[in-house]
């Protein structure tokens, strides 16, 4: 698939523990996947092998026509952007800045269009001239999904694949379902594929495609949400006192905790 990023067989050590064990995955353009699973599952780590931050042990990372460690850097930034979980600053710099930093790889025609663009459609155009430092963690994550999505602004939207580690721990309810929302529609214009890790597993069933469970490094299910998220999946690998009621409308699965 020329069109795809494709994982083979990726294993990954740290001294002797091995925390991501032989996993494979396709991550084709017009889906939003969702890497979840427990506590120290391997999903950040997955997520750094997936965006060539990391070098697996064995196994390899495609995107497209070739191995991801082989495209040179700025064609590279035009179609792979990341989000990680903490994203400090120590030196002022207004919002609307930080975002510009997601054309760093584009020439400077555009970029302020594009800022503005994307900080709307995020919902973070009014934070624009704050400085960065001042923002709350919520405001912030808002800011870096804006940073990431200017990165991989075309003409016509967002094109590439896009990587998301936790974008909604900070956010409350109103901003998690604005900004999971927004990806997923982002998705549907056949360009863009968003890999994001969630601990939140009922946002996870409500926006993916593609649900992919992990557990101690290997790849345990994948599937629909409907097909994962199921209560025999979730309370082994989890296990949690669990049930999963699913809803009749949009037909995705819904976990409640028991008291």
């Amino acid at each position: 698939m020329r069109d795809a990023m494709q994982a083979r067989g990726l294993c990954f050590s740290h001294g002797a523990r091995a925390l991501i064990q032989d996993v494979s995955l396709t991550l084709p353009p017009g889906e939003m996947v969702t890497l979840i699973g427990p506590n120290g599952a391997g999903k950040s780590t997955l997520l750094r092998l997936l965006t060539g931050f990391l070098t697996p042990d064995t196994g390899e990372c495609w995107l497209g026509d070739r191995p991801i460690n082989q495209w040179p850097r700025e064609p590279l930034a035009r179609c792979r952007a990341v989000m990680r979980q903490q994203n400090s600053m120590t030196f002022p710099l207004p919002a609307s800045e930080v975002v510009a930093l997601g054309r760093a790889p584009w020439p400077a025609a555009r970029t302020q269009a594009v800022t503005e663009e994307v900080m709307a459609l995020t919902g973070s155009l009014a934070l624009a001239s704050r400085d960065y430092r001042s923002l709350s963690g919520g405001e912030q994550q808002r800011v870096q999904l804006a940073r990431v999505l200017a990165q991989l602004w075309h003409d016509d939207g967002p094109r590439g694949w896009l990587f998301l580690d936790e974008p909604t721990s900070a956010l409350d309810l109103y901003w998690q379902q604005y900004s999971l929302r927004l990806l997923h529609r982002l998705t549907r214009n056949g360009r863009l594929s968003v890999c994001t890790v969630l601990h939140d597993l009922n946002l996870a069933s409500l926006w993916s495609d593609r649900v992919l469970l992990l557990h101690q490094g290997q790849l345990v299910a994948h599937g629909a949400p409907q097909e994962v998220m199921t209560e025999a999946t979730l309370t082994r690998w989890y296990r949690a006192d669990l049930q999963v009621v699913t809803q009749e409308a949009p037909g995705r699965p819904q976990i409640q905790l028991r008291a």
